[in-house]
């Protein structure tokens, strides 16, 4: 079986990679063209239902809901990417120096890793932002320092299963330094299971991003935000139910897509599962 068809068989990744990029096409959409202008009021047009004008209606200052629903999918991925980012960045080099070194380092860094994963991501992400104070750049910084630990873990693990392989050995033995080792030999084959790990995280930082939005400590109005427009919705739902039902069902979309895109990924990508699988 080819790569290609390998991908293609893998009904996770078909239906995660569709979802997806629904997400990912609404959101480049929404760079160029709106229906409307997501921040503009039109109180005669408040709270109405899907129709030709509005196909998902308007919310309760006469916002055009799909517009909103669209940009609010740039700040969600935006904050997905850079989040991830960060705790990737940080956890790997967390992890391949707690891996390098060992000793006194390992047992200091993977503490401090274990007491920051002992606290769940969005509880601490709430306590950073707390104390940052609200905002999209702190919702980054928040839930990226709360998945860092994930990272480190991955990347201290793989790091101490392959430095004794052959290939590192054969590496040492022509003299290259363990710094090299790690760096060109070894970070390269945890690649893939980082990937899979960053595909899961960034689906779980688009729920925390929604959720510390909800609680106002997410993007800032009149910026739009899926959590934040759940908020502002829940005390107009005996009036109209729409201004919760798309912006929940983005959520949904969102997740439930890269969540089963991660899923697919580690099946296609994972050995020990492909083992497993025989």
């Amino acid at each position: 079986m080819t790569k290609r068809s390998r991908y293609l068989a893998s009904r996770p990744f078909a239906i995660g990679l569709s979802l997806g990029g629904l997400v990912l096409l609404m959101a480049a959409v929404s760079l160029f063209y709106t229906p409307y202008d997501p921040n503009k009021m039109e109180i005669p047009a408040r709270l109405q239902g899907p129709g030709p004008a509005h196909p998902f209606g308007t919310d309760q200052f006469g916002r055009d809901i799909l517009s909103r629903v669209m940009k609010g999918a740039i700040n969600s991925l935006a904050v997905g990417l850079i989040a991830v980012g960060i705790g990737m960045s940080l956890g790997v080099l967390l992890g391949v120096l707690a891996g390098y070194y060992g000793s006194w380092l390992d047992e200091a860094l993977m503490r401090l890793m274990d007491a920051i994963y002992g606290f769940p991501a969005v509880l601490l992400a709430i306590l950073i932002t707390s104390v940052l104070g609200p905002g999209i750049e702190k919702s980054m910084i928040a839930i990226g320092l709360s998945y860092a630990p994930l990272f480190a873990r991955l990347a201290r693990g793989n790091f101490l299963s392959l430095k004794e392989r052959e290939f590192a050995l054969a590496a040492k033995a022509v003299g290259r330094s363990g710094l090299a080792i790690a760096w060109r030999h070894i970070l390269p084959n945890t690649f893939p299971i980082l990937i899979i790990q960053a595909t899961v995280c960034f689906a779980l930082a688009i729920l925390a991003e929604a959720g510390l939005s909800y609680l106002g400590l997410g993007t800032q109005p009149p910026d739009p935000s899926w959590g934040r427009m759940l908020k502002e919705a829940q005390a107009y739902m005996n009036l109209s139910p729409w201004p919760a039902v798309f912006p929940g069902l983005a959520i949904m979309i969102a997740v439930l897509g890269f969540n089963l895109l991660g899923d697919g990924l580690r099946d296609i990508l994972d050995p020990r599962i492909k083992f497993l699988k025989r």
